[in-house]
């Protein structure tokens, strides 16, 4: 008995796309082994120190607590409008 066409198309294509699948993964996964990551400096205590003393957390608490308000895209939270009222 002699498969048909049909069968025979859905199963090859089936075989393509399993390949495919198995080349990206293969690719991906190279990709994660041979990222280089040596050139970067190790985080160690002393680093993590001395970007507190340079005012690194400084940096971060300076960040804006609502960027989308601040855009205008959102509506900014209550606390902030009731000071902004307050000092009219």
């Amino acid at each position: 008995m002699r498969v048909g066409r049909k069968e025979y198309d859905g199963t090859q294509r089936v075989r393509i796309g399993l390949t495919g699948l198995a080349f990206v993964f293969i690719l991906v996964l190279l990709g994660a082994i041979f990222a280089s990551a040596s050139e970067e400096e190790p985080i160690t205590a002393n680093m993590i120190d001395k970007q507190i003393a340079d005012g690194g957390a400084a940096k971060v608490e300076a960040e804006p607590k609502e960027p989308l308000a601040e855009l205008g895209v959102a509506p900014g939270n209550a606390e902030n409008k009731s000071e902004a009222a307050a000092a009219e």
